[in-house]
């Protein structure tokens, strides 16, 4: 039995496709245990700007005012989350969503409030929820959210969680789902690349944006014990495979 992490955007309607959905089945009946960690950046931008909250984006990290995490807290847990379990169950899953204050799911302390606000960074994972639920046959759902030690809460990269719970629970593979089929290099989209090479591209400016902590995250995951990362826009496609040894491209 192996484990499988995905992380998935926050328009359920664009990954949750029902060649996905037969992709999860395919995995469970294979007897991989399967973690779904989601993001929310689309209908948090929207919630934003309909309430007149300013909305700005800094090296892939959303700027995170008080007013914008409540908004952040808001959307995910009251309407992005019930939204993909919902979808999960009517696929004949059992799911269950998950966020930070289930039992201090993910711990973490302010990245930079100067720079980026409520932004959090993660310091620990509890995983005890997490192998609870997968214990009872169920498929948890996690909300990218933080708390410090004094219950401060914190909004923190969906990527950046899913690479971080991929490594402590010790995936086999971890899935990032984007809006494109993987890295591109010189117009191309690669098959393979190593972490090696990641840390160039992004040096040389070719990985930009919110690819950046996507990448790093991936990159330090792979450090830890997650064995390969997928970057790819539907996970019945391999994408660009991440691997820690070196590959030629």
């Amino acid at each position: 039995m192996g484990r499988i992490v995905v992380k998935i955007g926050g328009v359920a309607s664009d990954n949750l496709t029902k060649k996905f959905f037969e992709q999860i089945k395919h995995w469970r009946s294979q007897g991989q245990e399967i973690i779904i960690i989601h993001g929310g950046g689309y209908y948090i931008t929207e919630m934003m700007e309909r309430l007149n909250i300013p909305v700005a984006i800094q090296d892939g990290l959303r700027i995170t005012t008080p007013q914008a995490l409540k908004v952040t807290q808001m959307v995910l847990l009251g309407q992005v989350q019930p939204a993909i379990t919902t979808l999960f169950k009517q696929h004949d899953f059992a799911a269950i969503g998950l966020n930070a204050s289930c039992d201090n799911l993910i711990q973490g302390k302010v990245l930079d409030e100067e720079k980026f606000g409520l932004v959090g960074k993660i310091t620990a994972i509890n995983t005890g929820p997490i192998e609870n639920m997968l214990y009872k046959n169920y498929i948890p759902i996690i909300a990218p959210l933080g708390m410090t030690v004094t219950g401060q809460w914190l909004n923190i990269n969906a990527d950046v969680a899913a690479c971080k719970i991929a490594e402590t629970i010790g995936a086999d593979a971890l899935y990032l789902l984007t809006d494109v089929p993987g890295v591109k290099k010189a117009g191309a989209w690669l098959k393979e690349l190593s972490s090696v090479e990641v840390e160039k591209l992004i040096s040389e400016k070719v990985i930009t944006g919110g690819m950046i902590p996507k990448l790093t995250s991936a990159i330090q995951a792979l450090n830890n014990g997650v064995s390969e990362i997928h970057i790819t826009d539907g996970i019945e496609r391999p994408g660009t495979v991440i691997k820690k040894e070196e590959t030629f491209v």
